[in-house]
């Protein structure tokens, strides 16, 4: 965790933790304390910059629960407020600064734990054992009397047997998991947004907004949450409107007007009192992908093609307007309601990602970075790039991006990485990408001409178009990929001879698939991708857009569940295929990537698995596993691809 002090401070840029396990830091709004997330197990880890607890050498067992840390920005160490077997889910601070409302699992007695233990041993009782949570309120001042005490080594035997923290009272209860709390601006109401237990996207209702009146707590008992939303949608991102009546959110997946589909990530609006939601900016094609709230307006990061600008509006009815000026990707918009200052993360295909600062979202043209943590990358010769539109089989326009190798922008003949990003409501553009799941600028370094195609489905081009991946999940994207290479082929950008395929998650299913459409692919690496639909709707944590892609359950669709999965076509696959896979990954099971090794170790096809242990979908829990999944990845591309590395 890092602290901008300012540019007139002799050390600007301070780094406050160190332990590589701390996340979700919230200011207070009086600004002394900065609270965040840790599952540090101990309290060893400082502020000091010489502390040698880092998180390559941190061991499994040091590690515990999330729980709440607080630490003050003008020095000192972080230490533990909240404490526990529970996990804290989400936080907020009180307007005024005086509170810390937490969410974590309803907690169990020492009793009720020796007694369950006692009957069911090590058994898991899939849905029937589960329990919703309960919404903490903790004074700081209690907090602090309590690391002041335990600091002391004056806490009671009860305290030591008890799971709750000290001191803190019960705010309401939900029989769902709440994934994030946030109060309002004028401190008189808590809002939530709640989850499944099992954070398995399968039913509408586990998902939506509540709110708690705050305003007499020390008088009312524990309260039960007042429902905001009804709709068949995932929101997300939800945050307080200025008048401390609305609540601003966007969608993941679904429609917040009628029945399930799947929109992009408009931003609404619901009155907190009548319910009443509304869509701003209705004649934006895009999506926002990000926004942040002023005293009288709100910025956004949307999408249109391959651009992410930064946008204002300042009210539901008025058109997006464009602010600033720079070419390519605005994210991360941080604002203050006392404050013009903006900040954001930037990036081009040519300028890695920093953090900027505006003195407004007017000057955003003169925003300065405060970071220089990829200041590497400007001293070495990157891929430029630029993009690519053909035309489908049916007359859709259908948009790329091409990103070459250094010193060879616009060069013909080119040997080629077809990378498709995931999603499949995403796309690819102008930003800059070299991590283990965007690595394009990495295979273009290493002499790939990489093709990124914005297949339909993707984001950026309209809802119609991103609806008319139903219900052919794989085959039209893969039309628009195919029709896409032949074009650069034609077009004599890319040499036909050295053609490969890869992507990962979303773009790991089309990967799959499109290996059983063409034999040109002369290597292929893809993770975290499906071959078949029924195992898949049944593992998968998101079985919401898995039928609606497919138009309908398994047994209300079987020919499309056929049909469109891929590993009934596998004899056809010729190309020499490497996969990775996290060993806990929910939102496609490793059973997927099992099952396409056996189906090309069967036929013979060249292939290679590896399994990251302990890594869901997003591979984040060992930065090594990402550095190997791209080492072996770009080795595989240069082994059967035929190119190598300058």
């Amino acid at each position: 965790m890092w602290l901008y002090r300012g540019a007139r401070a002799g050390t600007p840029l301070a780094q406050l933790t160190q332990s590589g396990h701390d996340t979700s830091p919230k200011w207070s709004p009086d600004g002394r304390w900065i609270a965040f997330l840790s599952d540090r197990k101990t309290e060893k880890d400082t502020a000091s910059t010489d502390d040698s607890d880092n998180a390559s050498d941190k061991s499994d067992k040091d590690e515990g629960v999330d729980q709440i840390y607080l630490i003050d920005p003008n020095g000192g160490e972080g230490f533990a407020v909240t404490r526990g077997e529970e996990e804290v889910h989400a936080f907020a601070w009180s307007a005024d600064s005086k509170t810390l409302y937490f969410a974590t699992r309803d907690p169990w007695t020492k009793a009720q734990k020796d007694d369950y233990l006692k009957q069911w041993k090590d058994v898991v009782q899939y849905r029937t054992a589960e329990r919703g949570d309960t919404i903490f309120a903790l004074d700081l001042a209690t907090a602090l009397a309590n690391h002041i005490s335990a600091s002391a080594k004056e806490q009671s035997d009860a305290d030591k047997e008890s799971d709750i923290t000290p001191g803190t009272r019960i705010v309401a209860n939900s029989p769902l998991r709440v994934d994030e709390l946030l109060t309002s601006p004028d401190g008189s109401k808590l809002a939530f947004m709640t989850n499944a237990i099992n954070k398995r996207q399968e039913k509408f209702d586990d998902v939506e907004i509540y709110a708690v009146d705050i305003t007499d707590q020390g008088t009312r008992s524990t309260q039960s949450p007042r429902r905001i939303t009804h709709n068949q949608a995932v929101e997300k991102h939800p945050r307080w409107a200025s008048d401390s009546r609305h609540i601003f959110f966007t969608i993941d997946v679904g429609d917040v007007t009628g029945a399930y589909r799947d929109l992009q990530p408009h931003l609404y609006w619901v009155d907190s009192q009548s319910g009443a939601v509304e869509q701003w900016s209705k004649d934006f094609i895009g999506p926002v992908e990000h926004f942040a709230i002023s005293a009288d307006n709100i910025l956004a990061s949307a999408r249109l093609g391959t651009e992410v600008q930064m946008y204002s509006a300042s009210k539901p009815t008025q058109s997006l307007r464009r602010v600033g000026g720079w070419q390519g990707t605005y994210e991360m918009i941080s604002t203050s309601l006392h404050s013009p200052r903006v900040a954001f993360v930037y990036s081009s295909l040519t300028k890695p990602a920093e953090i900027y600062l505006a003195d407004s979202a007017a000057d955003l043209d003169h925003a300065q970075p405060i970071t220089s943590f990829n200041q590497l990358f400007t001293e070495r010769d990157l891929p430029q790039g630029k993009p690519y539109r053909w035309k489908a089989d049916d007359g859709t326009t259908v948009e790329g991006m091409l990103i070459y190798p250094p010193g060879k922008f616009e060069a013909k003949n080119l040997p080629m990485f077809t990378f498709i990003h995931g999603g499949p409501a995403d796309a690819d553009g102008n930003h800059f990408e070299a991590d283990w799941y965007q690595w394009g600028i990495l295979a273009a370094t290493n002499g790939w001409l990489v093709f990124e195609p914005n297949y339909r489905g993707s984001s950026g081009y309209g809802d119609k178009f991103l609806m008319q991946i139903v219900p052919v999940i794989v085959s039209r994207p893969g039309k628009d990929i195919l029709e896409g290479v032949d074009a650069l082929v034609k077009d004599g950008i890319a040499d036909p001879n050295h053609l490969t395929v890869g992507g990962y998650s979303y773009g790991g299913y089309m990967t799959n698939w499109l290996i059983t459409q063409s034999t040109r692919w002369k290597a292929a690496v893809t993770g975290a991708g499906a071959v078949e639909h029924v195992g898949n709707w049944g593992n998968d944590d998101t079985t919401f857009d898995d039928a609606y892609f497919l138009g309908g359950r398994p047994w209300e669709a079987p020919q499309r569940y056929h049909d469109e999965a891929a590993i009934f076509q596998m004899d056809k696959v010729r190309t020499p295929t490497h996969m990775v896979a996290g060993a806990d990954d929910i939102r496609v099971a490793v059973l997927e990537d099992y099952l396409l090794e056996h189906a090309l170790y069967s036929l013979g096809v060249p292939n290679k698995l590896l399994i990251f242990p302990g890594e869901g979908h997003s591979l984040d829990k060992n930065p090594w596993h990402g550095k190997i999944k791209v080492r072996e990845e770009l080795k595989w591309l240069q082994k059967y691809g035929g190119v190598l590395a300058d």
